[in-house]
């Protein structure tokens, strides 16, 4: 019986690692890719299935089945996470509004769009930066580095149009 709960937790952590890879590659637009790995994700589903089933009356193998299912989750985000697909737009409000932030991440490659802010206490500088989400702790850090006390937000863009950034996006 161990190895059947063993076997159900592994097919299960892949089906559903499968599913949370799919679901977010759509989400992203990667819709040829997601369904290559429906392909896999719904064989491996009805493998698992059908083994669960064979040991209904088995209370084990149901506690298995849900485990191997919130494993499956926390596996595929991380895998998600590691692959890290698409961009992100981190915006940064900062005190500093000589330019020189703005300068800096430059030269260390990223496209910066600044323009002077007013907020409660007076001009700030405001920065939008796109870059690869693969990038975005880096980009992070250095952001930081040149001003520790700046504002960062970050969101993940849809769509594009416009700009340098299109044509190498396109690629």
């Amino acid at each position: 019986m161990l190895k059947i709960l063993l076997f159900i937790l592994v097919i299960q952590i892949i089906y559903v690692s499968a599913y949370t890879l799919r679901m977010i590659l759509t989400l992203k637009g990667q819709r040829y890719i997601a369904a290559l790995i429906s392909t896999v994700e719904v064989t491996v589903y009805v493998l698992g299935l059908n083994v669960v089933l064979k040991y209904l009356d088995q209370v084990a193998s149901l506690a298995v089945y849900a485990i191997g299912y919130a494993l499956g989750i926390l596996i595929g985000a991380w895998i998600e996470e590691k692959i890290a697909l698409g961009y992100v737009t981190v915006k940064v409000i900062s005190n500093e509004i000589n330019g020189g932030i703005a300068n800096a991440l430059r030269d260390k490659g990223y496209g910066v769009t600044a323009w002077l802010g007013s907020g409660r206490d007076g001009e700030r500088l405001v920065m939008e930066i796109l870059a690869k989400r693969n990038n975005q702790n880096k980009l992070y850090q250095s952001i930081l580095d040149l001003d520790p006390k700046a504002f960062v937000i970050t969101v993940e863009p849809k769509q594009f149009h416009g700009g340098f950034w299109t044509k190498a996006i396109r690629k």
